[in-house]
């Protein structure tokens, strides 16, 4: 899976955030929201457990809401080349 390399980031000072992943200009949409998906998936599941995942469950939500505002603004594959979000 192209996302496992992030995944390995989780912990640690270079934790990986939601926000961090809607803003990566390397990779799509499409692959932002999956990531983003699993990552809900895995804090709720987590939670339910009593588990700390280290932010706010509620900043997923939002990295989603920026990520979809991105399409609906036209951001596309344009963005790996331009670097702009």
């Amino acid at each position: 899976m192209p996302f496992e390399s992030l995944k390995d980031q989780a912990g640690g000072r270079d934790r990986l955030l939601p926000m961090h992943i809607a803003h990566n200009s390397l990779l799509s949409a499409r692959e932002k929201l999956d990531l983003l998906n699993e990552m809900k998936a895995g804090a709720t599941g987590a939670l339910a457990e009593g588990g700390d995942i280290g932010f706010d469950p509620a900043e997923i939500d939002e990295a989603i809401a920026e990520v979809r505002q991105g399409v609906q603004e036209g951001v596309t594959s344009d963005t790996v080349l331009k670097g702009d979000y």
